[in-house]
């Protein structure tokens, strides 16, 4: 068991193994595919990026090249206007006008199919629609239908038994139909008619098949009349007699029939139609305007449909009344009534027709509709052959006797109906019997039809033709004219299949041929040449093909053989002949010359083409002889022709039935014009040399004749001399030569041998040149160092031939060099900058010209060493700016130069286009005031004839009326506004710029700048005379500029591409918002440049993805920090090109006056009433400035300000608190208005401040700012203010309490009113300090004030006065105090100064201050008393 479970372990580890090896090779073998398939992918998609890139580049270079054909299209056009003198500017724009109006117009036809399209389904769903609704009632209409083919099946019984009983009488002359159809359509009516018939040709034993109603009345095949078919076939055994019997009886019923369905008709019509009184012409048309069933077979079904249109002017309806009787038999008319149809609608008619005869059939089908009756003619006619020859007259010309010739003889059969030919000789000379054939194009034979005439016997035929035999074909035209005037329409149709049977033609006469066996054609070559008693021999006679089978719409061609034997003149008549009775003969004939000479040349006429002067042509001449002897030749060329032509030998012997061949050869001279006298034409230069070879013993001649045109194997080249004047060795001189071919023949040219300093263009100087064609070449002279060069150069034609062209020119080696020629400046986008780099050198370092090329003109004098200028003559209207134009470079240095290219649009351009537009809105404002002056003129008209009732007023009114008319009478239209008189920041300028950026195409342009050199320093001849300089010396900078639509344009600010801030404050910053569109079809991704870090400009927000058409906005700020001018450039940059955009801004600083400089002292006033107060700031600076009022209450760091010692702890160094006493229930004591706005610049702003305090305190204060844009204090004013609660109060001194608010609890009111009483009697302390300075007069005291005012209130209770007084006077006199005055009185809203001096007593020790102490008392509606402390002290004045 255990070994059995290894081998079993054995066995499965040894599957696995080759499971999981058969399962890694196929994960290898499906990885590799895998890496090959995505080889494959990345193969392929590098492929397509390769094919991409080419294509770009190809789509590019076609772009430039159709730019470059434009852009040379317009210059030729500016040159020819300019030629003529005319307006450059004004015929291209009409030029440009007229391609847009033709876009326009495309455009327009375009839209139109298509709305005619949407149109044309709309019409087909609605017939789909009525179609459906048709078959929906189709049961209904079947049962009427199948009352409709009983009557019809009565009728063809009626019919059938008629014919049986007059075919069994014997047959008597009856007149033939009187009846015609009444209207008959052209063939080129059927033509046109034929478009929207939709006929069918069904087998008998097949059933018809078409839509749902015409599967629904399907006709059977069976005929319905079962005897019809033996009766058919009985008519087609029957003689001919018995059918014309047959025919008579026929039209005999039909007329006896036809009178019949007149008369009832007739009353049908006249009983049941009215027509309306003023409807003219036929009210319904059909559509085609006759139904013609061409070339039917007995048996089948043919369909078709007509449309009628109604073409009256109301509502109209029709059906079909009947039907030309004898075609009732044929003819089923399939009609669903539509009912009522408005003016255009149309309804279809179905036709079907079953032919029982082979007859051809007219008649019509008459409708009645509501304004009367009409028809549609009906037209069926049977197959026919219609044969005709393509020539009756075969000429063979002049042949010599013994050859073979052989011609052919197209016979065509344009017809339905095929039928079998034989053609044979006919006897006797041109008056032969029969009719005469004439070409295809004019004589037709057509199958009459049975009712026709008979055909005049064979032998009335040759008195009919021999009559009017010079216009048969005039005659036999006219016999094919209708009865009613129109055309067979058989003549027309073999016309038209003439072309669609010619391919059948070879065919069908090759099976001919090979139906004839060679017994066939001995016998029929027997039938149709007899010959003569005298064995005469047939000379013309006819081919393999002599009879044969055509069939319809096909060709066979005979051959007509001439064999000349006997010298002289050979004529041969032949006929054709055919099976079908209707056919008439056909003649033709053919003719011959022959002649006899025993030697004889198969080409007497030897062309040689067009041969040229000097050269010498050969050909030779092949000589044939029918003699049976030797024959001695002798071959002359004409003696003028001696010096230009010989024949090769002059002599020679030719053998009996042999050939002999003539060398012959032409070497046309310069003087064969001369020689040849009237052999040659000068005019057209065309050669005709008699040659002759006689024949020894023999009278006659051969002549031959050599043609030939000679012409001249000149080229001529103009001018022939070549003067390229001064050229630098750093440049090329480029003229233009005219090389003509003066020969018919084309010739090749070549210029050889040329110098390396000259290139002929294009094609390195070789080319061919056509007959007589003029070919412009450009020469390039590049000299390659200073001296006088003459030279020729060698034009080589085909012929060998050689043309000198002499050329001069002297070379120059300017002093400078540039270091580039040819600067090509990538496409640049309009107002875009492409700048290139390059440089002005001076090589010129020493004199010696042995050791190197030194700068010299040609081989003058050598230029001086040392400092040489240059000058860059830019033109005017170049888009072109060369930085520097002027310098000076020292020997052996060279200077940088800087080429910018900025296209931008002409400036006559914008002025034109709008001058263009002014005159487009003045047009319109004059339409418009046009028509408001037709409006009153109208409202005029209207009272004037309400007016005209009152004859009292009647003149009065008239004469106002014309007044007033006279008055709306337009102003003429001012002139066309002048393009100069447009100012560039107008916004009509401004708006046509724009448009003209957006529709800019794009532009190429080449501009030459010369560079003057001179030998000096500029610097030195400043202020002096110019220096002097030789124009051979000047370079030239070829720049090529082109310039294309950018990709994004501004669409803001009129889509000017700068942006201006203006004027600014410091410290202010400004948005601006710049709109930018993205007008290429594709997506683009913008970057912008990098403004300056440290500047004022900001780009706040840009955009960085456009979609196709797509607008985006973009925010610059701008923040001045100085007072000056800013400038930046922005580039908006894409893949294609950049947006520039100029930044400008200027900085301004800000400057304001106050009319309160520092305080603001609002007094005092009564504890809970206002005071308000103003001040006035205005704004001296010329920008609006933004203002904000602050104060200390509402700062942001008012409570971290009170964490600071107070003022009366610290130094007066450390500042003063400007902070006062507030309300106790938080509001504000101090309140302005208003807190923030705008000041313009040069007006005033009035700012109020309400002073409402809420306690006592005489030490209410607060600071109020004045600040500018947020960020700058412009003003600071101190706002100072007391509260009392009594009327009265005293100020002065120095005060004895805290200025500041205290950090005690505040009381309760209930406390504050206990306390009341206690306030009135406490003592308030005022302190005066009087200071004596010592070293003065002594008459001159110390002085302070104090004041006592009493508030001016609207209380009735303070209305009265406050009374003071002072106590313990006497002990201040003695102390040297003096108070004026001691007691007075104040009244309301007044105050009273009190004078105090003081005087130092001589007692007085200086060592320490006098202190004295009175009370002052206040008597008003309470009583106040305030102790008043006097110290006064003595201190040293300063010394100077």
């Amino acid at each position: 068991m255990v070994e059995g479970a290894k081998r079993n372990h054995k066995k499965a580890v040894y599957f696995l193994r080759e499971g999981m090896a058969r399962i890694h090779e196929k994960n290898a073998k499906e990885e590799a595919k895998t890496q090959e398939h995505m080889e494959r992918r990345m193969q392929a998609v590098l492929s397509l990026k390769n094919s991409i890139t080419s294509n770009r580049e190809k789509l590019q270079a076609l772009q430039a090249w159709n730019q470059a054909m434009a852009k040379k299209q317009e210059m030729t056009m500016r040159e020819a206007i300019l030629a003529e003198g005319g307006n450059v500017a004004k015929e291209l724009f009409i030029h440009k006008r007229l391609l847009q109006h033709e876009k326009e117009k495309q455009a327009l036809l375009e839209q139109q199919k298509s709305r005619k399209i949407e149109i044309v389904s709309k019409i087909l769903q609605e017939k789909a629609s009525i179609l459906k609704q048709k078959n929906q009632q189709s049961r209904t209409k079947a049962i009427k239908r199948g009352g409709k083919f009983k009557d019809s099946s009565l009728w063809r019984k009626r019919t059938w038994r008629y014919i049986e009983k007059t075919c069994k009488d014997p047959a008597e002359e009856l007149p033939q139909r009187s009846q015609c159809s009444p209207s008959v359509c052209s063939p080129a009516a059927e033509r046109a008619a034929s478009v929207g018939e939709s006929s069918e040709d069904v087998p008998h034993e097949v059933l018809c098949e078409g839509d749902e109603d015409e599967e629904r009345d399907k006709i059977p095949a069976e005929p319905e009349l079962p005897e019809l078919p033996s009766q058919e076939c009985d008519l087609h055994k029957t003689s001919q007699e018995e059918m014309d019997t047959e025919h008579l009886a026929t039209g005999t019923m039909k007329t006896e029939i036809l009178e019949e369905e007149k008369e009832e008709f007739q009353t049908t019509i006249f009983n049941k139609g009215t027509v309306s009184g003023h409807e003219q012409g036929r009210t319904f048309y059909s559509k085609p305007s006759c139904i013609h069933f061409k070339d039917f077979d007995v048996g089948k079904i043919y369909k078709k449909k007509i449309v009628l249109i109604n073409a009256s002017y109301g509502i109209n309806c029709c059906k079909p009344v009947g039907i030309s009787t004898w075609m009732k038999d044929f003819i089923t008319i399939q009609f669903d009534p539509p009912g009522k149809m408005p003016p255009g609608m149309s309804c279809e008619v179905g036709v079907i027709f079953k032919p029982v005869i082979n007859e051809d059939l007219e008649g019509e089908i008459w409708f009645m509709a509501q304004t009367g009756s009409f028809s549609v003619p009906l037209k069926c006619t049977a197959k026919t052959c219609i044969l005709a020859l393509d020539t009756v007259l075969v000429d063979f010309g002049t042949h010599v006797v013994g050859e073979t010739i052989s011609r052919t003889v197209n016979l065509t059969n344009t017809g339905a109906l095929g039928t079998r030919f034989k053609v044979q000789t006919s006897a006797g000379n041109s008056s032969r019997c029969g009719t005469t054939a004439e070409s295809s194009t004019t004589t037709t034979v057509t199958q009459p039809s049975n009712d026709s005439a008979p055909e005049p016997s064979s032998d009335s035929a040759p008195e009919k033709k021999d009559s009017n035999s010079p216009v048969t074909s005039v005659l036999e035209k006219e016999e094919r004219i209708c009865p009613d005037g129109s055309e067979e329409p058989t003549c027309c149709e073999a016309q038209e299949e003439q072309q669609r049977t010619e391919t059948c033609s070879t065919e069908q006469l090759a099976q001919d041929a090979d139906n004839f066996s060679p017994d066939k054609d001995t016998d029929n070559t027997h039938d149709s040449t007899k010959p003569s008693p005298e064995e005469t021999p047939i000379e013309i006679k006819l081919g393999k093909v002599t009879e044969g089978e055509i069939g319809p719409f096909s060709s066979v061609k005979l051959q007509i053989i001439f064999m000349p034997t006997i010298p002289g003149d050979v004529r041969a008549e032949f006929v054709i002949v055919f099976d079908n009775s209707d056919c008439k003969p056909l003649y033709f004939s053919a003719i011959g010359v022959s002649i006899d000479v025993p030697v004889w040349v198969p080409n007497p006429n030897i062309d040689l083409k067009i041969c040229m002067y000097d050269r010498l042509y050969q050909d030779c001449i092949d000589i044939r002889s029918r003699a049976k002897t030797t024959l001695y030749l002798k071959f002359e060329v004409c003696k003028e022709l001696s010096k230009h032509m010989k024949l090769l030998p002059r002599t020679g012997y030719i053998q009996p039935q042999s050939s002999f061949s003539v060398h012959l050869k032409f070497l046309p001279r310069r003087s064969l014009p001369e020689d040849a006298g009237s052999c040659f034409n000068e005019e057209t230069s065309v050669l005709e040399a008699p040659v002759t070879i006689q024949i020894a013993d023999n009278a006659k001649q051969i002549n031959l004749t050599v043609h030939a045109v000679v012409t001249t194997s000149d080229l001529e080249i103009s001018p022939a001399e070549i003067n390229f004047g001064y050229c630098t060795i750093y440049e090329a001189v480029r003229t233009n030569i005219t090389l003509t071919n003066k020969s018919i023949l084309p010739q090749e040219f070549g210029f050889v041998r040329l110098p390396e300093f000259v290139e002929v263009q294009p094609n390195d100087g070789f080319g061919i040149l056509l007959p007589l064609e003029s070919l412009t070449l450009d020469v390039i002279f590049k000299a390659n160092k200073a001296k006088e060069y003459s030279f020729e150069l060698t034009c080589k034609s085909e012929a060998n031939r050689q043309f000198k062209l002499s050329c001069r020119a002297v070379g120059v080696h300017p002093p400078l060099e540039l270091s580039h020629s040819l600067v090509q400046f990538a496409a640049t986008a309009l107002n875009d900058v492409s700048t290139a780099t390059l440089y002005v050198m001076n090589s010129h370092v020493s004199a010696n010209f042995f050791t190197h090329a030194v700068p010299r003109i040609g081989n003058g004098e050598v230029a001086p060493v040392g400092p040489t200028s240059f000058e860059f003559c830019v033109p005017e209207d170049c888009p072109v700016t060369i930085m520097p134009s002027v310098g000076t470079v020292l020997p052996g240095k060279k200077s940088s130069i800087q080429v910018s290219f900025r296209p931008t649009l002409s400036d006559q351009l914008i002025r034109e286009e709008a001058a263009q537009r002014l005159c487009e809105a003045a047009a319109t404002e004059a339409e418009i005031q046009e028509e408001k002056i037709d409006e009153k003129k109208e409202r005029r008209k209207s009272n004037v004839s309400v007016s005209r009732k009152q004859s009292s007023k009647q003149v009065v009114r008239t004469e106002s009326i014309k007044r007033l008319s006279t008055s709306d009478i337009p102003e003429k239209p001012e002139s066309k506004p002048e393009p100069k008189e447009i100012k560039p920041d107008s916004e009509v300028y401004i708006a046509a710029q724009a448009f003209l950026t957006r529709n800019f195409r794009g532009r190429f342009e080449k501009y030459i700048i010369p560079c003057f050199v001179a030998s000096g320093d500029i610097d030195e001849k400043r202020g002096l005379e110019s220096l002097s300089f030789s124009p051979y010396n000047t370079l030239y900078l070829e720049l090529h500029c082109p310039a294309v639509a950018p990709s994004v344009v501004v669409t803001s600010d009129n889509g000017k591409n700068s942006i201006d801030f203006g004027d600014v404050a410091i410290g202010h910053t400004i948005l601006k918002q710049t709109t930018i569109q993205n007008i290429c079809p594709e997506k683009l991704e913008l970057q912008f440049s990098v403004l300056n870090p440290s500047g004022p400009f900001l780009l706040v927000r840009p955009v960085r993805m456009l979609e196709p058409g797509e607008i985006k906005t973009f925010i610059i700020s701008f923040a001045p920090n100085e007072s000056k001018l800013f400038f930046e450039m922005l580039d908006i940059q894409t893949v294609k090109n950049n947006l520039p955009l100029r930044i400008t801004g200027y900085g301004v600083t800000a400057s304001t006056i106050c009319s309160v400089e520092e305080v603001l002292d609002m007094g005092y006033i009564l504890t809970g009433e206002k005071a308000t107060s103003t001040f006035e700031v205005q704004n001296t600076s010329m920008v609006t400035l933004q203002y904000s009022i602050h104060l200390d209450s509402f700062s942001s760091t008012r409570d971290k300000d009170l964490q600071r010692v107070p003022s009366f702890l610290m130094s007066s160094l450390q500042g003063v608190e400007t902070a006062g006493i507030e309300n106790h229930h938080g509001l504000s004591v101090f309140s302005v208005d208003p807190t923030e706005g705008e000041i313009l610049a040069g007006e005033s702003q009035e700012f109020t401040v309400t002073f409402s305090p809420e306690h006592e305190s005489p030490y209410y204060s607060k600071c109020l700012k004045v600040v500018l844009f947020r960020k700058k204090t412009a003003h600071v004013i101190q706002l100072k203010g007391a509260a009392s609660d009594h009327p009265m109060y005293v100020e002065g001194g120095i005060p004895l309490d805290v200025p500041i608010e205290s950090l005690a609890v505040t009381l309760p009111p209930s406390s504050k009113t206990a306390q009341k009483e206690e306030l009135q009697k406490s003592v308030k302390s005022i302190l005066l300090l009087l200071e004596h300075k010592e070293g003065e007069d002594g008459l001159q005291p110390a002085v302070t004030e104090l004041k006592v005012g009493v508030i001016q209130t609207t209380q009735a209770a303070s209305k009265k006065g406050v009374e003071f007084s002072f106590d313990n006077l006497s002990q201040l006199q003695k102390k040297g105090f003096t108070i004026e005055p001691v007691k007075g009185k104040v009244d309301r809203g007044h105050v009273k100064c009190i004078s105090v001096c003081w005087v130092p007593p001589a007692d007085f020790d200086a060592s320490a201050p006098l202190v004295e102490t009175a009370f002052l008392n206040l008597k008003g509606n309470i009583k106040q008393s305030y102790q008043i402390l006097f110290v006064a002290t003595v201190v040293s004045a300063p010394t100077c």
